[in-house]
């Protein structure tokens, strides 16, 4: 198992897109920087065929130190969250031969990205 890493990704643009190393490069850049301006605002970003990114609020809680037992709260927080599509989760599993970059365009709203 790899980890798939910007470098790669740039890389990969760069092969099969056939921009030069530069735009690929600005082009991988770009599309962080606006999911992550989209995050920071609080907003959800959704990409059919692989899944739904959100930005939820979690309250303060009771928790525990691991290390002395002892009580104590846990402030809230934003926490970002991942939800596969359907169609991802499928292709993963083996489920489905029509993996993400297979899809039709047709099929762009059949999957469930809102199922948890």
């Amino acid at each position: 198992m790899s980890t798939l890493t910007k470098a790669e990704l740039i890389d990969s643009v760069y092969e099969k897109v056939g921009f030069s190393k530069k735009e690929a490069a600005d082009l991988v850049e770009l599309v962080f920087e606006n999911m992550k301006e989209e995050l920071c605002k609080g907003d959800s970003i959704k990409i059919s065929g692989f899944g739904k990114f959100r930005v939820r609020q979690k309250k303060s809680r009771m928790g525990r130190n691991p290390q002395t037992g002892q009580a104590m709260e846990i402030s809230a927080r934003k926490v970002l969250t991942f939800t596969p599509s359907r169609i991802l989760r499928d292709g993963i599993n083996g489920k489905s031969s029509q993996l993400p970059s297979q899809v039709s365009p047709g099929s762009a709203g059949d999957d469930d990205d809102d199922a948890e």
